[in-house]
């Protein structure tokens, strides 16, 4: 028996589609596990490492080519995928991500303009827009608006894949943390495909979740074994993110997620709470950097991430914590959705971040606060930790 042949794979896939699912999971969690020590080894012998400035986030020298085992592993498991032959999709997925890899890969290696960048972004957006399985004709009712003009529905998905990228690629700032939101909103797109029965989807989500869960490994290490994704990891990952959410957006009605009470026009506002933590904290570094005066793509300290290590978060905890945030918003818009229509869920979820916006906001004073209070009077506070002890008779 060959494995590799289409008609054993495609018998396997029907027959037993969880164990092909959680097949698929461990491949990509090997894969990546097995190749991320070589691009490590490379990366160190011809010493490619990032350097650090004042706005790192970390002290030690670390390779950041993670991006060349993600790339390796997802199309190693496309091209196993097209074998299947139940989507078309693939060889779309393999251009677009070939040409977003090469622009993080020179960015990584000696700094990409901004402009080569976006360009990159638009045509590799431009191999999957097109695609007759992403098309997007109606957006069901969301606020009143129903059926898209053709070139209409085409800008607002170029609009959707750049955007999403790029938002990907901004929270990219700690260990973990991309890799954990990456794993929340690619784990809450594989149930949900699995719900409405589109087995394709389900195992790029589920691959990108291996991906992404055997790189934590590295990524949290504190060894000679530590790595980055880099932009040529998060442009990649961020972009199969932007497919997986152009699909969810143009599905057809489900009657299994209609049971489930899921309307048809609310699932732009159930794509903006799973993709939670990448547009909110994009969105609010821009507005923050517009009320200041200052471009809105000027690099600065004010992202989530940021805020909960000036309060004396570590990566690991920051990380869970933005995480866990990120699934709390999907569990309120799933105790919401199915009684409220697009109007009345917008007004919440408009509430939500809002009321997110302030609490970090809040945190962000606190940590100045201590910073000039403390950090920069600390012979004061030596002097009163004395007297503290004196008191307690244990100086």
């Amino acid at each position: 028996m060959n494995i590799l042949d289409h008609q054993v794979l495609l018998d396997l896939f029907h027959s037993n589609f969880g164990f092909f699912t959680a097949s698929t999971f461990l491949l990509a969690f090997i894969l990546t596990w097995y190749f991320i020590p070589k691009v490590l080894w490379v990366s160190q012998e011809k010493r490619l490492v990032t350097e650090i400035n004042h706005r790192s986030s970390h002290t030690l020298k670390v390779p950041a080519f993670g991006g060349v085992a993600f790339f390796v592993v997802l199309i190693l498991i496309i091209c196993l995928l097209q074998s299947l032959r139940t989507s078309f999709t693939g060889n779309h997925l393999i251009i677009g991500l070939t040409l977003l890899f090469m622009a993080g890969l020179k960015d990584d290696l000696v700094i990409s303009t901004a402009k080569l960048k976006l360009v990159s972004q638009v045509f590799a957006a431009g191999f999957i827009i097109f695609s007759p399985e992403l098309h997007l004709e109606s957006l069901n009712g969301f606020l009143g608006i129903g059926n898209l003009p053709l070139i209409a529905g085409y800008i607002l998905k170029l609009f959707i894949v750049v955007a999403l990228i790029n938002a990907y690629n901004l929270i990219d700032g700690i260990d973990g943390l991309a890799s954990i939101a990456g794993i929340v909103i690619c784990s809450v797109f594989s149930f949900v495909f699995f719900t409405v029965k589109e087995p394709y989807y389900v195992l790029i989500s589920i691959s990108v979740v291996g991906i992404l869960a055997a790189f934590l490994r590295f990524n949290f290490s504190n060894s000679r074994r530590k790595i980055f994704m880099g932009d040529g990891g998060s442009l990649i990952i961020g972009f199969i993110i932007a497919f997986l959410s152009l699909k969810i957006l143009v599905m057809k009605h489900s009657p299994e997620m209609m049971a489930e009470g899921f309307m048809p026009e609310n699932r732009p506002l159930f794509l903006l709470s799973v993709l939670f933590l990448p547009v909110f904290d994009t969105l609010r570094v821009m507005i923050i950097r517009l009320r200041n005066g200052k471009s809105p793509f000027e690099a600065d300290r004010n992202h989530l991430h940021h805020v909960m290590l000036d309060n004396k978060m570590s990566h690991v905890q920051a990380s869970m914590s933005l995480g866990f945030i990120n699934l709390g918003v999907v569990g309120v818009y799933i105790l919401a959705g199915p009684y409220l229509n697009s109007m009345l869920l917008s007004g919440l979820m408009l509430v939500g971040f809002v009321f997110m916006a302030l609490v970090f906001e809040t945190l962000k004073k606190r940590a100045e606060y201590y910073k000039e209070h403390i950090t920069l009077r600390p012979n004061g506070v030596r002097i009163k930790l004395r007297k503290v002890l004196r008191a307690a008779s244990i100086y």
